[in-house]
């Protein structure tokens, strides 16, 4: 169990960085877009990121069980 979280926080690191790494200036860019973005939208979107993400471990632990 802890080999699998240890995994998949790495891969976050990795996934996460790389924006960063690839084109730091468009990153910045919006980053300043994020700043005007009303916080009703930040929220509507942060939600279904979290949806989609809790479908994805959901529907990958169901075919994974068989």
């Amino acid at each position: 169990m802890m080999n699998t979280l240890l995994t998949l926080l790495g891969l976050i690191l990795i996934i996460e960085g790389m924006p960063y790494f690839i084109s730091p200036e468009s990153v910045k860019r919006w980053g300043r877009f994020l700043t005007e973005l009303n916080s009703r939208y930040m929220r509507i979107m942060g939600f279904i990121a979290m949806a989609a993400g809790l479908i994805i471990v959901y529907i990958s632990r169901r075919l994974l069980r068989g």
